[in-house]
């Protein structure tokens, strides 16, 4: 039984990567599907498809040996909009390297175009 999509989604990608893999497989959600649209834009990622299995759903992701790191991050803190680099030096190796995702009032993007639009939220997950 699953308690946390997210926390296996990036565990499978980032050990996936680690073995060499060309894709792999994962369970769907549209939170998962929002965060790696983040993930793909920032080029961690190829492309990612949605798989109908007649239940939730899977989505195939194609990875391309970008990522060293990735995890959620729990409790999902709250940040203010000027609050972005304290948690850039928790969670990142160093500056301008990783993403943070972080869930807005205008969805779920990464910390710098949070910090772009003023905006503060909660903070989902790292990859770098």
């Amino acid at each position: 039984m699953r308690h946390d999509l997210l926390s296996d989604v990036m565990n499978i990608m980032k050990n996936g990567e680690k073995i060499g893999k060309k894709s792999c497989i994962v369970p769907a959600s549209n939170l998962i599907k929002e965060v790696l649209k983040v993930i793909q834009k920032e080029g961690y990622i190829g492309s990612f498809e949605f798989i109908d299995d007649g239940k939730s759903g899977k989505i195939n992701i194609e990875l391309i040996c970008k990522i060293n790191d990735s995890k959620i991050i729990k409790p999902r803190f709250s940040v203010k909009k000027d609050e972005y680099e304290k948690w850039e030096r928790r969670y990142l190796p160093s500056k301008d390297i990783g993403i943070l995702i972080v869930s807005t009032s205008k969805g779920i993007m990464t910390q710098r175009e949070a910090m772009k639009k003023g905006l503060g939220g909660k903070l989902i997950a790292y990859v770098y």
